[in-house]
């Protein structure tokens, strides 16, 4: 037809194609939840899926409480970062290994 020829690209490739999507969908996902979670630690907000129940209404429990809520949000934040460098790992992987497979079928 017309325009450039078409490659033929068989399942291996394509398999290695889409998981590089699926790993930048991760880590795009991981970057909104780091963001997520700096923007409530700097606002002082509580995200829903922290839940810390402290029996006692003294101004310790409070402060406790509190300090249990940054703590764990900090403890995501970590969390996220470490996810966020293995899915960058990954995606180098993928990126030579697609590389790799096309430069062979030429």
């Amino acid at each position: 037809m017309h325009g450039a020829a078409k490659r033929m690209v068989n399942a291996q490739q394509a398999k290695l194609y889409n998981n590089d999507k699926i790993i930048k969908l991760k880590s795009l996902k991981s970057n909104a939840a780091i963001w997520f979670n700096k923007m409530c630690r700097a606002k002082q907000l509580n995200p829903n899926y922290i839940n810390i129940k402290m029996n006692g209404q003294k101004p310790q429990d409070k402060k406790t409480a509190i300090n249990a809520i940054r703590f764990r949000i900090n403890q995501e934040i970590k969390f996220m970062y470490r996810k966020k460098q293995h899915l960058k790992q990954r995606l180098y992987y993928y990126n030579i290994t697609v590389c790799g497979s096309i430069h062979k079928n030429i």
